[in-house]
């Protein structure tokens, strides 16, 4: 890597480690704790990208960068920030960052990002201004994937591409859709929402498209569409000229296996999909709950209803439980718990008497639903690890997840060839004299079974 690069940031911790990273890495570096000197810096022509934390002591990064722009409009900056909402994401965005990413940040994606600056001129991005602080948007989470959501929706908002939203119900996909229209510079437009009961008419699509005018459309639930509905938006779409509004759309299913089956078509869903966002569940980002719950109340207060907090064990209750409703139930449980609760605090019992009696079966059955082994095995590993709160987990825990994986892939290996060791070997591609070792380290007994397969 080649080059200067200039360091704000108020932290002297991340001071240091960038600047060793990267001297490392072959560039020089300029650190500084002040945006003064920084921009002092940039008008003296030092430096060929910005790496800049948002809150410094003599003012805010972000605002700033327009400046940097005025002064050098090709050199990029990337922005490092502990204020990791989606406004943040966004506002990046509009001042033109080259890059946005979260604190705590990984130290080689940094690396990456900055090396791929340096090859590359400054964005230039249109003017905007919101009046809104964040505090009311609907996107609430600092964990890493919905900070990639926060990213992706800051990159796309000014685009004219279709976009899908895919994700289970009530993770908040249409909301998603609605940061994108509200912070894009077509907010001043109308936008129209249509589900598959609003496209059954004959002119149902030509309507709505006619009342987005060149705003936005959201297709809600895009495959509940009947194949009538469907093959009429195809040929409105196709009719769409320049002055088009945006498309966006929905879907809680598999669209690759509804397409597979038959029950979507393959040109509409080319239409809709030139860029695909996922939204994760509830359960793959428990570290938001608090955050969430936290918000929720605080709406609550703020529309009339009384000042209450969750206890510690409270909290330590709902990340235990499996969500299958995802940000809507417990937006619903903690509007529940916000009416019926007489105290201030609300305690764990309070959450399991709203909760009711634990599902073992729950996060099994969700996991079938779409989820890969490995999306299923992190879920049960969070859930682990936040039954023991702010602790660690007990050592040794390698080798008990390795155990508790090796039992049912043997067991089941052995029930789908019958009991036989040879196939059973041979189908999990290990030498018979290992699965041996296996099955005796496990206890497991061998038997001659019914055939699976």
């Amino acid at each position: 890597m080649d080059g200067t690069i200039l360091i704000a940031d108020d932290d002297r911790t991340i001071r240091t480690v960038l600047t060793q990273a990267f001297s490392r890495a072959g560039c020089k570096v300029h650190a500084t704790s002040s945006l003064n000197t920084l921009l002092r810096w940039v008008g003296e022509g030092r430096g060929d990208l910005v790496i800049s934390d948002v809150v410094m002591p003599d003012g805010n990064g972000l605002e700033q960068i327009p400046e940097i722009g005025r002064l050098r409009p090709d050199l990029p900056v990337i922005v490092i920030s502990a204020q990791n909402t989606i406004m943040t994401a966004i506002r990046a965005n509009e001042v033109a960052a080259y890059d946005y990413l979260p604190k705590p940040f990984d130290l080689p994606d940094l690396m990456k990002r900055a090396a791929r600056a340096l090859i590359r001129k400054r964005p230039q991005r249109p003017e905007a201004s919101h009046g809104d602080d964040g505090e009311n948007l609907p996107l609430i989470g600092r964990t890493p994937a919905m900070q990639e959501v926060y990213r992706l929706v800051a990159r796309i908002l000014n685009t004219d591409m279709p976009v899908l939203i895919m994700g289970e119900s009530g993770t908040g996909k249409s909301l998603i859709a609605r940061v994108i229209h509200e912070f894009s510079d077509r907010r001043s437009l109308p936008m129209v929402t249509a589900g598959a009961s609003d496209l059954e008419d004959i002119d149902a699509v030509h309507a709505i498209l006619a009342k987005a005018k060149t705003g936005s459309v959201l297709f809600d639930e895009i495959a509940d569409l009947t194949p009538e509905a469907q093959a009429r938006l195809v040929r409105n779409l196709d009719a769409l000229g320049e002055n088009a509004p945006r498309l966006m759309a929905t879907t809680q299913r598999d669209l690759g296996a509804e397409l597979a089956e038959g029950r979507f078509r393959s040109d509409l869903f080319y239409r809709l999909s030139a860029f695909s966002l996922s939204v994760p569940p509830l359960r793959s980002r428990i570290d938001d709950i608090p955050l969430l719950a936290a918000h929720f109340l605080a709406r609550i207060e703020r529309d009339g209803g009384e000042n209450k907090g969750f206890a510690r064990e409270a909290i330590d209750q709902m990340l235990k439980y499996h969500w299958p409703g995802n940000v809507r139930q417990l937006e619903n449980l903690v509007r529940r718990l916000a009416v019926t609760v007489v105290e201030s605090s609300i305690n764990a019992v309070d959450v399991l008497a709203a909760l009711g009696p634990a599902d073992p079966t729950q996060g099994r059955r969700n996991a079938v639903g779409g989820e890969s082994l490995s999306q299923s095995i992190a879920w049960h590993l969070n859930r682990y690890f936040s039954m023991h709160g702010d602790l660690p987990p007990p050592g040794g825990l390698y080798a008990r997840i390795l155990r508790e994986m090796e039992m049912p892939l043997l067991d089941i290996a052995l029930e789908a060839t019958g009991g036989n060791q040879a196939k059973c070997a041979e189908l999990l591609g290990i030498n018979r004299n290992t699965l041996r070792k296996k099955l005796n380290e496990l206890d497991i007994r061998v038997t001659r079974r019914r055939k699976l397969m």
